[in-house]
């Protein structure tokens, strides 16, 4: 009873505590796999490397054969779980958010969690948020899943799930809400906003009790920009926009020269570039933040850092574009300092302030996410967040406006998650109509008070209409190999001496379902009904039998009048 009236209340698209206690506990969930994740590659790469990315401190040897060796194990875990199922990270999730409410098959979970592990502990770069989003949205949907709630509520837990996870991994749980909703959700509702806000609180409180307080980017301290500055922050934006467009047009190459090559081949390969590159310069591999955190503490020359940054453009692109498995954010987040430093050097001398340094690596990081992901907010938010400084907002958001407005018109760039979506043929759009109908659970709609009739003769309906012209009736028919429900209305405008009675068939749909699935089966004959039914009924005998139990029905006129219903 209790879990019955838990699904009604959260199939309604309105914010409850019941929702936001689920919210909670999926977080919870879903930051605890994100913090064993993330302690497993950190203990793997203290184990290979003496500390986390300390890559200039073992032998050049070694270097050359740990990206290798990481591919090898990548290529078995994938081959064990079975290729057809290697697709994983943000673009997928996003594709099974908007068409399977955010189902993560579990075999993918499998590749990303192994894959991610070995990509990340041999030194390619790619970001761990990746994994992180990916394992994040598995956990939280078998959750809901497993107390078997509306589909409505399930892609809201899948977004609690990614923002907990994206929090547990940068300790930032308000860039990791708005990341949610803007990037993977793409959509703004306030009963969709509070329980992920929640659970990205929750995410950030296990990995400050793990991890501490700080966040690894804790070093980019941001410092006051002179007002005399700040015109030089939009030629800053606009070279950050055309870095962000090359970026992408660079990435999406990659994906389709390769996209016939062997999926073993292209892992290989990119095994074999990066390891080349870490025999001759260790500090290129890697997407850690750490590793950054110590270059800009040396003040490296120019020289140095143009090298570096080309290089890790360079085998993030490979790395990614090759399907290695691992995210981009991380990655360009790390181009995006090395470029905001480089950028920082025509200036540098007006400046006459070395701490600039960390400010500009901070606007440098804020342009690149911004322009690359197509998601300005998220960006402007994950800055404030870091910094802890309101002085940041404007010079980001010249930056930021400067980069994502060069990128998109100048450039006509596009998001590269939709650019990989569109790739891959996997659809991430729904129409209007079934976007606002996938809110509401069928629970929260369907009507429980009806005359039901067995096998009963029509003389019988009839006279129970007549009686009750307001009543639903629905008649079961009880057939050999199962049974059928109809639903039974008046019709006036039959011919004279037949009943004026209209009985049509009715489909079934689960308890589950939303008020898109009743549009998708009845929008075409715009008349009928359904019946809903309790999918835990179901058992051995009952399902040779045929005989769901039926829990309530939600007619054609029901469900037009929700399309039509007046919202403020």
């Amino acid at each position: 009873m209790f879990l019955h009236s838990l699904r009604r209340e959260v199939s309604h698209p309105r914010t409850s505590i019941q929702l936001c206690l689920l919210g909670i506990i999926a977080g919870a969930c879903a930051a605890t796999v994100i913090i064993i994740f993330r302690l497993t590659f950190e203990f793997i790469q203290k184990l290979l490397l003496g500390g986390i990315a300390q890559y200039a401190g073992v032998e050049s040897e070694y270097l050359l054969f740990l990206p290798i060796s990481a591919i090898i194990c990548v290529i078995i875990v994938a081959k064990l779980t079975g290729f057809k199922h290697y697709r994983m990270g943000i673009p997928f999730v996003i594709h099974r958010i908007k068409t399977c409410y955010g189902h993560i098959p579990f075999r993918t979970s499998i590749n990303q969690f192994f894959g991610g592990i070995f990509s990340l502990a041999g030194g390619f770069v790619v970001g761990k948020e990746g994994p992180t989003v990916h394992l994040a949205a598995a956990a939280s949907h078998f959750l809901g899943q497993w107390f078997r709630l509306p589909y409505n509520s399930l892609r809201i837990l899948t977004g609690c799930g990614i923002a907990a996870g994206v929090s547990a991994v940068f300790n930032t749980p308000f860039a990791a809400v708005i990341f949610v909703m803007e990037v993977v959700l793409r959509q703004y509702r306030v009963h969709v906003f509070i329980p992920i806000m929640l659970a990205a609180a929750c995410g950030s409180v296990l990995t400050r009790i793990v991890f501490g307080n700080e966040n690894e980017l804790t070093f980019l301290n941001f410092h006051v920009i002179d007002n005399v500055l700040l015109p030089y922050l939009v030629l800053f934006g606009i070279a950050l926009g055309f870095l962000a467009a090359l970026f992408n047009k660079q990435l999406m190459l990659v994906i389709s020269v390769f996209r016939h090559v062997n999926m073993i081949t292209r892992l290989l390969l990119a095994g074999a570039i990066t390891g080349i590159v870490g025999y001759f310069m260790p500090e290129a591999l890697g997407a850690e933040f750490v590793a950054i955190e110590a270059l800009f503490a040396n003040n490296p020359q120019l020289s140095f850092l143009l090298l570096l940054f080309a290089l890790k453009f360079i085998l993030a692109v490979l790395a990614i574009g090759l399907g290695v498995p691992g995210g981009i954010i991380g990655a360009v987040m790390i181009i995006g300092m090395l470029a905001g430093v480089i950028l920082l050097q025509p200036i540098y001398s007006i400046s006459d302030q070395t701490e600039m340094t960390s400010t500009f690596a901070l606007l440098g990081l804020a342009g690149m996410l911004a322009a690359v992901l197509h998601a300005p907010m998220a960006a402007l938010s994950a800055v404030m967040e870091l910094s802890a400084s309101s002085h940041v907002i404007l010079p980001a958001i010249i930056v930021i406006v400067s980069a994502y407005v060069t990128s998109k018109q100048l450039c006509n760039n596009r998001s590269i998650f939709i650019q990989q979506l569109e790739f891959q043929n996997l659809p991430y759009t729904t129409s209007s109509i079934r976007d606002a109908l996938q809110e509401t659970g069928v629970m929260a709609i369907m009507q429980t008070q009806f005359k039901h009739f067995i096998d009963a003769p029509k003389q019988a309906l009839y006279k129970h209409l007549q009686s009750n012209p307001s009543h639903l009736v629905v008649q079961e028919r009880i057939f050999e190999i199962g049974r059928e429900y109809q639903i039974v209305s008046m019709d006036v405008s039959l011919q004279e001496g037949v009943l004026p009675l209209t009985i049509e068939t009715m489909e079934g749909l689960s308890d589950q379902s939303t008020m898109a699935e009743v549009y998708e089966t009845l929008h075409k004959k715009r008349q009928g009904a359904v019946y809903i039914y309790e999918e835990l009924y179901f058992d051995a005998h009952v399902i040779e039998h045929g005989k769901p139990k039926l829990i309530g029905i939600i007619t054609w006129n029901m469900l037009h009048s929700y399309l039509f219903r007046q919202q403020h």
